[in-house]
């Protein structure tokens, strides 16, 4: 038999660019997707990212395979005291309740304690050092506006991408005072259209809320920023859509779920070898 265009290897002359988007745990899922990319044997020319988007694809963009990724990410939350710990090492509080779902308490979290967590060992120090070209988006608080950033320390600028209000306190950075990319584009892929041939955007933050009836006052936060974040990027669609818009099936897992990163990878998976066909087929219609 055959193999299908999803099951090999594709090679094209046409450039990809792939956006991933912030929705915090939800944005495991942008791993299933770049696991897609190298099994069809495709390397982005350029990469964007807010929030949890700016994590994943930084590490991607460092030369980490997303196979690996997903190793890392896996083993991470099988150890819950070792999370615990690195999180307690910034602000002492519950944080145990605050990811199991609770909600109860607002604690501000140190960004880049977050990002020693999440990140594999031995990540480049600057943008300058990454095997692909990457944007990570942050909110300039006080000029309100976007900072896109893409040169420089890279840590600082991921932190500042994923400093949800209320959760993660602000990073300064060049003078600047950085918050959440989500605030301003949270599916960065419009910084791509003059970087590749086709843009793939990955939105993690499509469908409807799901939870308590009567949610408790931070979880109330974190609902309004999602809808939000999916208000901003509806908006964005109607002007310029990407060329393909990929919203993998994450409906039911809320913002800090990151204990259940197996149950996001396992609902993504379902939805990878479509993914991989539908890009296929885009390739290789556009080279017709």
């Amino acid at each position: 038999m055959n193999p299908t265009p999803a099951q090999s290897s594709v090679k094209s002359s046409l450039s990809l660019g792939v956006a991933l988007g912030g929705g915090g745990a939800r944005g495991i899922a942008h791993i299933v997707i770049l696991e897609a990319l190298d099994e069809l044997g495709l390397t982005p020319a350029a990469v964007s990212g807010a929030s949890i988007g700016a994590i994943i694809g930084a590490a991607y963009c460092a030369g980490v395979e997303a196979k690996l990724l997903r190793a890392h990410t896996l083993g991470v939350m099988r150890d819950r005291s070792s999370v615990m710990g690195k999180l307690l090492r910034a602000r002492v509080g519950r944080f145990a309740d605050l990811l199991r779902g609770a909600l109860a308490n607002p604690i501000m979290l140190d960004a880049e304690i977050f990002l020693e967590m999440f990140w594999p060992e031995d990540m480049p120090r600057r943008f300058e050092s990454l095997a692909i070209p990457f944007q990570a988006v942050a909110a300039d608080f006080h000029n309100r506006c976007e900072a896109v950033l893409s040169s420089g320390p890279l840590a600082p600028a991921v932190a500042g991408s994923m400093a949800m209000p209320g959760l993660i306190k602000p990073v300064q950075l060049d003078g600047r005072l950085l918050v959440d990319g989500g605030a301003v584009n949270p599916l960065p892929y419009d910084l791509l259209f003059d970087r590749a041939d086709i843009v793939v955007a990955v939105d993690v933050t499509f469908g409807a809320l799901r939870g308590r009836n009567d949610p408790r006052p931070f979880e109330t936060m974190f609902g309004a920023a999602q809808i939000m974040q999916g208000a901003i990027t509806a908006q964005k669609l109607k002007l310029r859509p990407p060329d393909m818009l990929i919203r993998p099936p994450v409906q039911q897992f809320r913002v800090l779920e990151f204990f259940r990163a197996a149950q996001i990878l396992r609902a993504c998976d379902f939805a990878k070898e479509h993914f991989k066909r539908s890009l296929a087929e885009k390739i290789e219609a556009r080279l017709k």
